[in-house]
């Protein structure tokens, strides 16, 4: 398991001789890692999924994670390029990456080996020794199985987006799968991977007993009247129940350094 988590670092340049001092990153999980390392002071720039910590939202804003533009990246004239292996559109990161500037793409698997192969990526590429986050998040990831251990499983249901009533829901090798499982919760979905719609037939034969949903407004939300009112939602345990949970969606599923305190959180929510 160990050697699978490293290998879900995935490295798409050199890495860099020196220590780089003007950093931009593109990825939440990346921004809160370089944080934690104690290193923030050398982002120049973030896409918009970096919230956390805050102060990060007061640094130039280079575009959504997936609509980077290759202007608004190298105009703040980085040191090194620190990309989600999400990071696009692929024009744009081709571009990136045939520049000067050291590029360093980074994919984690969902898992505690994800993380902590994540960290030690970014910990590398920032050439600074990431052993004491390291054990920081190993030792929250122990405290997190202990509780685990206790924890009666619950049958639980991701659902990403509700868009025009249209119910978008978490299958397997998800970060939505992820966190469930570190969360001592079983997946009511099983059978693919990835986000998929699902018919009304399928969501009644999951019978979640708990709904969970990322706190978001917009189209892609859904109120408890709205799960209520669903002719398949409103048929399942969770519904009848109220048994709904929303969270902060880059804390639940950024499988950055703050993952054992998310899924306890989560598993605390479960359990209510």
């Amino acid at each position: 398991m160990r050697l699978l988590g490293l290998l879900g670092a995935l490295l798409v340049a050199p890495w860099p001789a020196l220590a780089q001092q003007r950093v931009v990153v593109a990825g939440s999980a990346l921004c809160e890692t370089v944080a934690a390392l104690g290193q923030a002071a050398r982002i120049v720039g973030r896409d918009a999924t970096c919230t956390h910590p805050e102060a990060l939202t007061a640094l130039p804003d280079v575009g959504y994670l997936r609509a980077l533009s290759p202007e608004g990246v190298l105009a703040l004239d980085p040191d090194l390029i620190l990309a989600d292996v999400d990071a696009g559109p692929p024009e744009t990161m081709a571009l990136v990456e045939a520049s000067a500037v050291p590029v360093v793409r980074v994919a984690a698997t969902y898992s505690e080996d994800g993380v902590i192969a994540r960290i030690e990526t970014v910990a590398r590429a920032l050439d600074v020794d990431g052993g004491s986050l390291v054990a920081s998040v190993r030792a929250g990831f122990g405290q997190l199985a202990e509780a685990r251990s206790t924890a009666e499983p619950v049958r639980a249901l991701f659902i990403l987006s509700a868009a025009g009533g249209r119910i978008m829901a978490a299958g397997q090798s998800t970060a939505a799968d992820g966190i469930l499982t570190l969360a001592g919760a079983r997946n009511a979905i099983t059978g693919f991977d990835g986000y998929r719609q699902l018919t009304d037939e399928s969501l009644i034969a999951a019978a979640p007993a708990v709904i969970v949903m990322m706190d978001r407004s917009g189209d892609h939300a859904l109120s408890n009247d709205a799960i209520a009112a669903h002719p398949a939602l409103g048929l399942t345990p969770a519904a009848q129940a109220g048994r709904i949970v929303r969270m902060d969606g880059g804390f639940l599923l950024g499988f950055g350094p703050r993952t054992p305190q998310a899924a306890q959180a989560l598993m605390d929510a479960l359990r209510g």
